[in-house]
């Protein structure tokens, strides 16, 4: 009994050894995909090594980000000021309920993960998503931004770019430079002064 123990262990060991060696043979030449990536990790983890990344106490961007979040975020309806100066350096302004907004701002997220058949493989890609109103934006419109105006509701749309700037403040700005600014849509600032 125990020979024939010792002949079924012997028998397996090899067995698993001949199935070992088949398997790691031929086809598992690293490809040149990984072996860029196994570069670029290498050359990664050396860096940070070498230059470790600081850390602080203090972030003068979180604070200012969170002025951001506190001036805009927690007054619902709070005018903005839109100072637009063309290009012969004259100004006009709007005055909205709320902020500007550029067409690239979307209440869904640009991209969706979807099923797809990929050839030989399926599998999940991430594609462009539809907007709200059912159509599919590009980026390329970034520069022209809409919001309604502070006393008629009226909904207004500008374009900057092209020699045109637009400067926002959350209250009116008495300045030098917009004191001959003129309104560009239906609300003036004394229609809106307290």
């Amino acid at each position: 009994m125990r020979r024939l123990t010792h002949r079924i262990l012997a028998t397996t060991a090899v067995l698993g050894l001949a199935l070992g060696i088949t398997a790691c043979s031929g086809d598992d030449k690293p490809t040149s995909r990984s072996r860029e990536s196994t570069a670029r990790n290498s050359n990664y983890d050396q860096l940070v090594a070498r230059q470790p990344a600081h850390t602080g106490s203090y972030s003068p961007t979180r604070e200012t980000k969170n002025f951001w979040v506190d001036t805009w975020m927690k007054q619902p309806g709070k005018l903005s000021y839109v100072y637009i100066q063309n290009a012969n350096g004259s100004f006009g302004y709007f005055v909205l309920k709320g902020l500007p907004v550029t067409y690239c701002v979307s209440l869904l997220p640009p991209e969706v993960k979807t099923r797809a058949d990929l050839g030989q493989y399926d599998g999940d890609l991430i594609v462009q998503g539809p907007s709200m109103d059912g159509t599919y934006s590009s980026n390329s419109n970034c520069n022209s931004y809409y919001g309604k105006d502070a006393v008629t509701g009226a909904y207004v749309e500008f374009s900057v770019g092209q020699n045109q700037s637009y400067f926002l403040y959350d209250q009116p700005l008495d300045l030098p430079q917009y004191k001959d600014a003129k309104p560009l849509g239906p609300s003036r600032i004394q229609d809106v002064k307290r």
